[in-house]
């Protein structure tokens, strides 16, 4: 029986070893994903950094595999090395890059026995490798070819460097706490010297922190890491890198920190990086080097020439920063009594599900209760405030709550001539949020600045721009009894021509034009113009009610002010190697004429008239703009968005601002609306540039003088009197004499309405 059982223990072992021996091989075949050639991993010393330049000739950004001091072994303290060795590797001189005890030590223990105190089974090389190349997912056997790559990489490693140019390597890899990667760096932040000089209780605490560089971050868990130091201690002391009295002098030792704090470094065009490593990865996925590999875009070395103007990045990220601490301070101020929430306790319901620390405990299997005791525990925390960044004391849910009111912004800017990406920035900071609100993938209603697609498709079609349209009201039974309105209920007296309705954005007047256009006709220009997002055919997406990104609308008003002309927004001009050869080009495209030079002469000539005297015009009266502009601003329902795209000949800005979450937004018009939310960006950018000479030919730019046959077209009073201004009248204070009986709110009376009507006529 006995022997039956052993025959059969072989026979499974020695199935086992064979399975697993085809799995190693067809892992290293590269059947899941290709492993780094042995070209690659000799130049993983020598790794260059690949270089973003702007358009202008400035570095604006880099891509490496982490950002490091190098250093050489001999530059490193010997207590560093002993203490890593002794604590993560004793038999590091002994092995090829695999530890078998090592890893039969984790199956028994870790694995079968489910004891986490076998620890790992890693060795320093293995670790090398899991540190230079990110892992990939590959679903239910991740983990087995993870390991299994490793394994076979590290192998590989040691039979290209020697022992000390891997703990070199990994020493300047390895990530500690505080986002510092490399000893060199975690010396100098955590004890304000270079890592040469560093003690053995000092070189302990680091090499500790290896284990988990949060939880035994010295400057945030001092006690935790203490203990995890003199464990470390103990083990260089077990493997005769310590005597015994130097072990006792040094665990009596208090924890002592040097810390200099990182400076912060200004971030710029951070969320064009990150969209342009897309595009950069897909040109990389097609162009093969001369030898076949592919480039890598981390250590090539490459050149990467952009589009982006590194002045009007520079200024657009300014402007956003002075308007968004400010808006933020009078949206705090504004929810100060309450919260966004209390009213909708789904909110907060909806932030809390979606935070990775509820999820973590939910699949642990634990009750609402016990995880909101969890995320109600303060710990040191640093989050986003506009100004001074102070580590405080606060919860998860402290955290989710802040942020569910911090404000977002994006801010786009291209040239129309060639669709050049001129400034991209995607949120209010990078280091804390990547979301980035320009992509294409991003959409939120976008209000009122979809009506300029609407009177364009009247003005194609041939319709009268003097034709003065009725602002009454309508009900739209087929709509479920629909009845759009004007944000000043007085201008549902008048008729407006075109340029007159769009300047003050009237909603009545611009749902009537789309009838009269047709919905099909105007959805079919707003995706000539590079709309590609969801319009529903229906009434209201006159008032902007479709989901759109910024990238797209200020792609399309980039068309109006290239005279119709539609063009691929371009992002790099050319990427070289390392030794300035060209590798590629890119052209921008020749432009595909959409609609007439006509239409968008007049729909320009409509929104300068926004800016001069409708609902843009603060350009004018509080920011003293004389540029020749034209814009749209647009307010969405409850005041969720805040939108303006303004352009010249030479530069269209689209920006969007909001919480990311619809529901949190401003209770009031005034402070919500477009032109107080998203506007005061455009100025800001306009005002640095008009003092910039550099960009005077772009923000002087002028538009071409209409032709008078062109402006007798627009040669009309904006609006009129409607001849049923009294049925309308009527209308309204019907309308307002309910309001009195279900609210009792005081309001004018018939008679006070018409003196007032006719006294800002005479006024105007």
């Amino acid at each position: 029986m006995f022997k039956k059982l052993l025959r059969l223990l072989l026979k499974l072992g020695f199935t086992a070893v064979v399975v697993l021996a085809l799995f190693v091989m067809l892992v290293a075949s590269g059947l899941f994903g290709e492993l780094p050639t042995k070209v690659q991993l000799a130049n993983i010393k020598n790794n260059v950094t690949t270089e973003v330049y702007s358009a202008d000739g400035v570095l604006i950004g880099k891509y490496y595999i982490q950002e490091r001091s190098n250093i050489s072994f001999d530059q490193i303290s010997t207590n560093v090395i002993h203490a890593l060795i002794a604590t993560e590797d004793a038999r590091f001189y002994d092995h090829y890059g695999i530890d078998p005890r090592s890893l039969i030590r984790v199956l028994l223990k870790t694995v079968i026995l489910q004891d986490r105190s076998g620890g790992g089974g890693s060795t320093i090389s293995q670790q090398l490798v899991k540190n230079i190349f990110p892992r990939e997912d590959h679903g239910i056997w991740t983990i087995p070819v993870i390991k299994a790559k490793e394994s076979i990489l590290a192998y590989r490693l040691e039979n290209i460097y020697s022992k000390d140019e891997i703990l070199t390597l990994y020493l300047n890899t390895v990530p500690f706490g505080d986002n510092v990667f490399g000893i060199e760096t975690a010396s100098r932040r955590f004890f304000s010297r270079p890592s040469s000089e560093l003690k053995p209780e000092e070189a302990a605490v680091l090499v500790g922190m290896l284990k988990a560089n949060y939880t035994y971050n010295p400057r945030l868990f001092p006690e935790k890491s203490l203990t995890r130091r003199n464990t470390v201690l103990n083990q260089m002391h077990k493997y005769g890198y310590l005597n015994e009295n130097e072990l006792s002098h040094l665990k009596d030792q208090p924890l002592k920190l040097n810390y200099s704090a990182a400076k912060e470094r200004a971030s710029s065009a951070s969320y064009f990086k990150q969209r342009l490593k897309n595009k950069l990865q897909e040109w990389i996925s097609v162009t093969p080097k001369p030898d076949g590999t592919h480039y890598n875009l981390y250590t090539d070395g490459l050149k990467i020439y952009t589009t982006i103007d590194s002045r009007i990045q520079k200024y657009a990220e300014k402007a956003m920063q002075s308007h968004m601490a400010d808006l933020q301070k009078s949206f705090d101020q504004h929810w100060k009594s309450n919260q966004p929430w209390d009213k909708d306790p789904a909110i907060l319901k909806a932030a809390v599900n979606r935070n990775p620390e509820y999820i973590r405990l939910k699949k642990e299997g634990r009750t609402e209760t016990e995880i909101y005791q969890a995320l109600g525990q303060k710990k040191p925390m640093k989050v986003f405030k506009w100004g001074d960044q102070k580590e405080q004391e606060l919860s998860t849910l402290d955290s989710i709550k802040h942020y569910l009111k911090i404000l977002q912004s994006g801010v786009l800017a291209l040239d129309p001539k060639n669709g050049d990406v001129k400034a991209w920035v995607g949120g209010v900071d990078f280091n804390y949020f990547q979301f980035d609100h320009v992509a294409k993938s991003t959409k939120r209603q976008v209000g009122s600045t979809f009506k300029p697609f609407v009177y364009a498709a009247a003005l194609e079609q041939g319709y009268d721009p003097c034709a003065h349209v009725s602002a009454s009201r309508l009900v739209y039974t087929d709509q479920k009894d629909w009845t759009p309105n004007n944000a000043d209920e007085e201008e549902n007296i008048l008729k407006y021509s075109y340029k007159g309705a769009l300047a003050k954005s009237v909603n009545t007047v611009a749902v009537k034009v789309l009838e009269e256009v047709g919905l099909k006709e105007t959805i079919t220009l707003a995706r000539s113009l590079g709309i590609e997002s969801d319009i529903p055919e229906i009434p209201s997406i006159a008032l902007g009610t479709p989901s759109i990104s910024l990238f797209e609308m200020t792609q399309a008003y980039a068309a109006l002010a290239n005279e119709g002309l539609v063009r691929e927004p371009r992002f790099i001009t050319k990427i070289e190697n390392n030794q300035g050869e060209l590798l590629a080009e890119f052209s921008a495209d020749n432009g595909k004429r959409e609609i007439s030079e006509e239409t968008t002469a007049l729909i320009t000539e409509m929104m300068r008239e926004v800016v001069n005297t409708g609902t843009g015009s603060r350009i004018r009266w509080k920011y003293s703009l004389s540029n020749d502009l034209a814009g749209k601003t647009g307010t969405t329902q409850s005041n969720a968005d805040g939108w303006f795209i303004g352009y010249n000949p030479a530069l269209v800005v689209g920006i969007w601002v909001g919480a990311d979450d619809p529901r949190v937004r401003f209770r009031s018009s005034r402070l919500g609306s477009g032109a107080n939310m998203a506007l005061p960006i455009f100025a800001k950018l306009f005002k640095q540039m008009n003092s910039d000479p550099q960009l005077a030919s772009i923000s002087a730019a002028k538009f071409p003088k209409p032709s008078p046959a062109l402006l007798a077209q627009l040669a009309c009073d904006d609006f009129k009197d409607d001849k049923n201004f009294i049925q309308n009248l009527l209308g309204l204070e019907k309308k307002e004499k309910i309001k009195k009986k279900e609210f009792g709110e005081k309001k004018k009376g018939f008679f006070q309405k018409v003196g007032d009507f006719f006294k800002s006529k005479k006024k105007n």
